[in-house]
């Protein structure tokens, strides 16, 4: 390996050509070195420069994740998972999803409270499975909040409409000149989103103070369509149909249609992940993490179960919009119910803001992180000494998402999260089990690597014969054996191989049973979504390996050359009695 102390790969433009021609070597050295968490917590927050001031609670967590949670997609997914799927029995989906989501969330605190920096699932895959890992599904995690925060952002347009009932089309200027698709220009996204960003760049603290009042006023509007559904709603409609000749009863669709809706809504919960970067700036993150991730998912759970029983109770299932469910059910009355229809447009628009708001926070400290980790410009590791917040990368990834959302239709339902966001959730629970049972130099990762990939195989042919194999016995047998199989090589695994290390504070239970479960469930929910989807993380993660390889590696390469020579002057002006922080800096 060539000398650490050479010139910069990007000094000019041989230098850049000679590093190119280095680049396997670069990548053999890199794409797989890992940090600590101690690393993590010191040397890499320390590029920075001012650090992000813990001024949150645990109250504070549990409204950035009830607010991250709770946007208007759950208005359009209940009623496509009842109609199509589950029945009234979408309930008991919200059930089973809220149980799928408290899990994964478990695989975040235990991170979260042993390494509470800003990275969230960045650091996290680096300290794990080490930088090439953590910049691929980084960089996905980034482009998927960017452009679903756009999208969301020109749906708060239409969600405004219905609140005072005026069409999109009045707030919306159409450019002929430009291609369809392209040719709507939407200012009042672009405000919503420049808005947020300025709220997040000036403090932290006053953010939260935002979230939870239009939080605490989206809430009070779910809980008056949740009351007036129990009201005017029919306890029959749990049971019977409009049309006769459907499926009755209370699960119409039986035990597949229920796991089914919960595969559906449970795209419904992602946001939590969200609270996780702001680890860096709770008060005490042993105490109030893990209440503000598991309270906000238990309390979602809760909100979302009566959304689900008083829309079911309000309408037969075949008869609910699967679009807009609540506000059809009431759109159109002429018993003098039809301004609900106007009530539920206010509360969808509070949600918007509020989830906004949350991954905005959430997309600025991913980036301020990654800039930590010198595989993007320092630039973005920046904190402002006045605002105690990243403040260029809100400002960049701010004006980014504007961009897009002033007059590209990204046609993104707002209940879809990308493919990208539930693999960082399958990588996470993956590097939970890693770290519990592999120390590095001391224990072979083998058995534990075989184990996930093991795993990982018999979780996918499962979802594969559910997805596509037709009903009958031959499904319901296979499927068994791939379950029995599954449990099998958990248990194996946990009587063969013991843990390398136990978390200090703050551990995921019943190791390594409900990571485990994780993983399962975001392989088969990965199934189920469609194929564009996949075509799109195939296209970002191929933009992102190509990033990587034409300047990440590089710069990264750089800086740990950088870091040496630090290491190395520090060690001399030691000896003349002079700090080795203070020689880094000169460096």
């Amino acid at each position: 390996m060539e000398n650490h102390a050479s010139s910069s790969s990007f000094s000019s433009f041989g230098s850049y050509l000679r590093a190119l021609a280095q680049t396997p070597a670069r990548f053999a050295h890199r794409a797989g070195s890992v940090s600590s968490s101690l690393e993590e917590m010191s040397q890499v927050k320390a590029r920075s420069g001012s650090e992000l001031q813990k001024t949150l609670r645990w109250y504070d967590l549990v409204g950035f994740g009830v607010g991250g949670m709770v946007g208007a997609g759950v208005f359009v997914t209940t009623g496509r998972a009842s109609r199509l799927y589950a029945g009234p029995s979408i309930v008991v989906s919200y059930a089973i999803a809220g149980l799928c989501a408290l899990l994964s969330a478990f695989c975040y605190t235990e991170f979260a409270v042993d390494m509470p920096v800003a990275g969230g699932a960045f650091s996290y895959l680096r300290v794990t499975f080490g930088e090439f890992a953590a910049f691929l599904t980084g960089a996905n995690l980034i482009m998927d909040y960017v452009m679903s925060n756009a999208a969301v952002a020109r749906g708060f347009t239409a969600y405004l409409g219905t609140a005072i009932g005026m069409s999109t089309s009045k707030w919306r200027l159409v450019v002929h000149a430009l291609p369809n698709g392209f040719n709507e220009i939407d200012m009042v996204a672009v405000l919503v989103v420049l808005g947020i960003t300025l709220i997040i760049c000036y403090s932290t603290r006053e953010s939260s103070v935002v979230n939870i009042v239009l939080t605490a006023l989206h809430i009070l509007f779910i809980a008056f369509v949740i009351f007036v559904g129990f009201w005017k709603g029919d306890w029959k409609n749990f049971t019977e149909p409009a049309n006769p000749g459907h499926p009755s009863g209370f699960f119409p669709f039986g035990v597949p249609g229920v796991f089914n809706g919960a595969a559906m809504v449970y795209l419904s919960y992602i946001g939590y992940d969200a609270v996780s970067t702001l680890a860096e700036e709770v008060h005490n993150p042993v105490k109030d993490i893990p209440i503000g991730v598991s309270g906000s998912v238990i309390l979602v759970t809760i909100l979302y179960c009566l959304m689900a029983a008083s829309m079911s109770k309000l309408l037969p299932y075949d008869r609910i919009d699967a679009e807009a469910p609540f506000s059809a059910a009431f759109r159109g009355k002429s018993d003098g119910w039809e301004w609900v229809s106007n009530v539920i447009g206010v509360g969808a628009s509070f949600g918007i803001l509020t989830s906004l708001l949350v991954s905005m926070l959430g997309q600025a400290r991913y980036m301020c992180v990654i800039g930590r980790s010198s595989v993007v410009p320092a630039w973005f590791a920046r904190v402002h000494p006045s605002t105690s917040t990243p403040v260029n990368a809100s400002a960049f990834l701010g004006i980014f998402t504007a961009t897009i959302a002033l007059f590209t239709d990204l046609n993104v339902l707002l209940n879809l999260v990308s493919i990208g966001t539930l693999f960082v959730f399958y990588m996470v629970a993956n590097a939970v089990i890693y770290r519990r049972y592999v120390a590095a130099g001391t224990t072979n990762p083998w058995p534990t690597l075989s184990f996930l990939c093991s795993f990982s195989f018999t979780s996918l042919i499962f979802t594969l014969i559910w997805h596509f194999m037709p009903q009958g016995k031959p499904k319901a047998f296979m499927l068994g054996a791939c379950a029995a199989t599954a449990i099998a090589i958990i248990q194996v695994f946990n009587c063969m191989v013991t843990q390398a290390r136990t978390p200090e504070f703050w551990g995921v239970p019943f190791m390594p049973w409900i990571p485990s479960v994780s993983i399962f469930l975001n392989i088969f929910l990965l199934g189920s979504l469609d194929g564009p989807s996949y075509v799109r993380f195939a296209f970002f993660s191929g933009l992102a390996v190509l990033v990587y390889v034409l300047y990440s590696l590089h710069a990264s390469f750089d800086a740990e050359g950088e870091r040496c020579v630090c290491q190395k002057n520090g060690e001399i002006m030691n000896e003349s009695g002079e700090s080795e922080e203070s020689a880094c800096f000169k460096v």
